[in-house]
């Protein structure tokens, strides 16, 4: 399955700064450094101001800024290729129109002209990883001139395992990547990155629990350590 990733140009589109270390830091590592393939990450919110009552960007100026220096330096730690930042607000993204939203990405890719496409699993407990997801199935349609044939999913840890056990919603991962214990330590690497959003165990953004989790979905598929996703679009040519 993975071979057919080489030499692929991947688009990453997520919801905040930390997301797309979170939902596939691992796997990118791999793919970049075995597979050559051309990655650009798409960062739609400024993942900060909802930590006030009401969004106050002025408030939150210097972290903000901090925020976005982190965002290189775990790129550096994973080797991804290139980022495109913008600043939706953070936790907020029902307030914004889903064609705003939709129009960015629209916009990245053309830019970019991606053949996979990975983001956000529908169902998660947060807003914005749900909107985004919604906006990137709406810029992606299966229209005949269309490029990106594939169109997976990831969880978010302290995002996606939150959910009830009775909602109807969960992740339910269908295609697995091997990894090996350097790529989950690139992974870790990148999210310790983020001053503001890397926790203490037994957080789920924890080194901790991020190495327990790849080796959990290692134990799933028969491997040391591994990166859950789901297919949701796969069309074969």
């Amino acid at each position: 399955m993975l071979e057919s990733f080489r030499n692929k140009k991947i688009l990453i589109v997520v919801a905040h700064p930390d997301d797309e270390l979170l939902g596939l830091g691992a796997t990118m590592n791999k793919l970049i450094n075995e597979y050559n393939i051309i990655t650009h990450v798409v960062i739609l919110g400024e993942g900060i101001t909802s930590r006030s009552d009401s969004r106050n960007v002025n408030k939150w100026k210097e972290e903000l800024t901090k925020h976005k220096q982190n965002i290189f330096n775990a790129q550096s730690a994973i080797g991804y290729h290139s980022v495109s930042i913008y600043d939706f607000p953070d936790n907020r993204f029902d307030t914004v129109a889903l064609l705003d939203i939709i129009k960015v990405i629209e916009k990245e890719k053309k830019d970019f002209i991606p053949d996979i496409v990975f983001t956000h699993h529908g169902g998660d407990v947060n807003i914005d990883h749900r909107k985004t997801f919604q906006a990137v199935i709406t810029a992606f349609r299966p229209l005949c001139d269309e490029t990106v044939k594939m169109i997976i999913t990831f969880e978010t840890p302290s995002g996606t395992e939150w959910r009830v056990n009775t909602d109807p919603h969960h992740f339910m991962p269908n295609f697995f990547v091997s990894v090996s214990e350097k790529n989950v330590q690139a992974k870790i690497k990148g999210m310790e990155s983020y001053e503001f959003e890397k926790r203490k165990f037994p957080h789920p953004r924890s080194p901790e629990a991020l190495n327990i989790l790849a080796q959990r979905w290692g134990i799933v598929v028969g491997q040391n350590y591994a990166e859950a996703f789901c297919i949701v679009r796969s069309i074969g040519i």
